[in-house]
C-alpha cells in the first residue's frame, strides 16, 4: 500500500474546529472558568490530541472520567490541572497525589482512602467533593453532607488533602428552563454554605455540563465542565446554540468492491432487503464493530462521490452494502457515513435521530481499530 494511501475506514477530526470550539465556548461563559472534558477518549476523537489542541485554544483545565486517562494525560507531558471523578477507594490515590491529579469525591470511603493517598504520597490530594442534588447518580445526600464536609475539613488541616471544589451534576441541563435545574443550584448553594460553615474554602464551584453552559447562564458559575460541545455538537436540540459550533469528527472509509446486481435478489444477511430494479452495489468496509449502529441497517444514508445512497441490508460485524443506483460510480470513491453537514453528508446527529440514539453515542462509539486522521489548525485543508 502506498504511504499515501488513507486506511479503508477512519475518522478524520479536525483538530481546528476543536480549537474554535473551545474559544468560542471559553468567550461565552468568561468570567467562569472552562474544563474541557476528554473523557472516553475525548468523546472518540482521541485523547492526547484534543486535550493538547483544548489547552492551547484557552481551556483552563482537563476532566476526564477515570484515573487511567489523568494518569494517560500525565505521561503524555501535559502539566494542566486534571479532575477525574470515576475512581474507587482500591485504587491508587497515592500515584494520583503525586502526578497532581484532583479527584471528585462522594463518600467517606473515598475521602478516608483520598486522605491515606495524600499522605502516602508526602503531599495533599486535590478533591473536588460532590453533592447530591437530584440527579441521583453519584453525589452525597444532603443527610451525609455534614459528615463529609466534617471530615474534609479535618483532613485539610491535617494536609492530607485539600479540598479545591464542591460540585453537583444537573439531570435536565438539555431542558432550558427546567425547575429542577435552579432547584438543583439552590441544592448546591446551600451545600456550599454548610461547608463554609465548617472551614471549608471552595476556590471553584461547579454544575455547568455543555448543556447548560450554553442554555442555562445562571449555571456557570466558577466553572463550566464542557464536553460534548467542545466537539462541535449541540448537547440542546432543537433549540440553536447561542455559540457558533463546528463538528470535529468525520467518518469516512474507502468504498472496496461495486457490482451489478439483479432485481429480487436478497442483500446481506438475512435477506431483510430485496433489490427492486437492477442496481449497482458498493461495500463500505465498516460495522458494528466499529461502532456503527446496527439499527442503521436499511435506515439511513451515505455519501458516495457527491451524492447520498441508502444503506441496504444488515449492518455486518465489518461491513455494509450501499445501493448505487443504476449508474456505478468512477472506480471505488471515498464514502463519508458522517460528518458536519458541509459536503451534504448525514450528520451524526441525523445518525442518532435514525437509530433512536444521541449523537454523544454516535461518535464516541466508533472502535479502535478505526484510526484517527488529525487535521490540525493552520494545516492544508484544516
Amino acid at each position: 500500500m502506498s504511504h499515501h494511501t488513507p486506511p479503508l475506514g477512519r475518522a478524520v477530526v479536525d483538530l481546528a474546529a476543536v480549537s474554535a470550539n473551545v474559544r468560542a465556548l471559553r468567550r461565552h461563559v468568561h468570567p467562569s472558568r472552562l474544563m474541557a472534558v476528554v473523557k472516553a477518549d475525548a468523546y472518540g476523537h482521541g485523547l492526547v490530541p484534543v486535550a493538547l489542541t483544548a489547552l492551547d485554544a484557552g481551556a483552563d483545565q482537563l476532566g476526564a472520567a477515570t484515573l487511567s486517562e489523568g494518569f494517560a494525560l500525565r505521561a503524555a507531558g501535559i502539566t494542566s490541572p486534571v479532575m477525574v471523578w470515576l475512581t474507587s477507594p482500591a485504587e491508587d490515590y497515592a500515584r494520583a497525589a503525586k502526578e497532581q491529579i484532583e479527584l471528585g469525591v462522594h463518600t467517606l470511603e473515598q475521602l478516608t482512602a483520598a486522605a491515606a493517598g495524600g499522605r502516602a504520597a508526602g503531599r495533599p490530594l486535590v478533591v473536588h467533593l460532590k453533592i447530591e442534588t437530584g440527579m441521583w447518580r453519584g453525589g452525597a445526600t444532603r443527610e451525609q453532607w455534614p459528615a463529609i464536609s466534617a471530615m474534609a475539613r479535618a483532613e485539610e488541616q491535617s494536609g492530607a488533602i485539600r479540598v479545591r471544589g464542591i460540585y453537583t451534576h444537573l439531570a435536565r441541563a438539555d431542558e432550558p428552563g427546567a425547575p429542577t435545574t435552579v432547584a438543583q443550584l439552590h441544592e448546591l448553594q446551600a451545600a456550599r454554605e454548610q461547608a463554609v460553615s465548617c472551614g471549608l474554602n471552595p476556590e471553584v464551584v461547579h454544575a455547568a455540563n455543555s448543556a447548560a453552559a450554553l442554555a442555562t447562564p445562571q449555571a456557570h458559575l466558577d466553572m463550566v465542565r464542557a464536553g460534548i460541545a467542545i466537539y462541535g455538537l449541540n448537547p440542546v436540540l432543537g433549540v440553536s446554540p447561542p455559540v457558533s459550533l463546528r463538528p470535529a469528527m468525520a467518518l469516512e472509509a474507502t468504498l472496496i468492491g461495486c457490482k451489478s446486481a439483479p432485481a429480487s435478489v436478497g442483500v446481506s444477511y438475512g435477506h431483510t432487503h430485496v433489490t427492486h430494479d437492477e442496481t449497482y452495489l458498493g461495500l463500505v468496509p465498516l460495522g458494528y464493530a466499529d461502532g456503527i449502529p446496527r439499527n442503521a441497517s436499511s435506515n439511513g444514508d451515505v455519501l458516495v462521490a457527491g451524492r447520498r445512497h441508502p444503506i441496504v441490508g444488515r449492518i455486518c460485524m465489518d461491513q455494509f452494502v450501499v445501493d448505487l443506483g443504476r449508474t456505478p460510480p468512477d472506480g471505488l470513491p471515498d464514502v463519508v457515513l458522517f460528518g458536519p453537514g458541509s459536503r451534504g453528508e448525514p450528520t451524526a446527529e441525523e445518525w442518532a435521530r435514525r437509530t433512536g440514539t444521541i449523537h454523544y453515542e454516535i461518535v464516541s462509539r466508533i472502535g479502535a481499530r478505526v484510526p484517527r486522521i488529525y487535521r490540525r489548525p493552520g494545516a492544508r485543508g484544516g
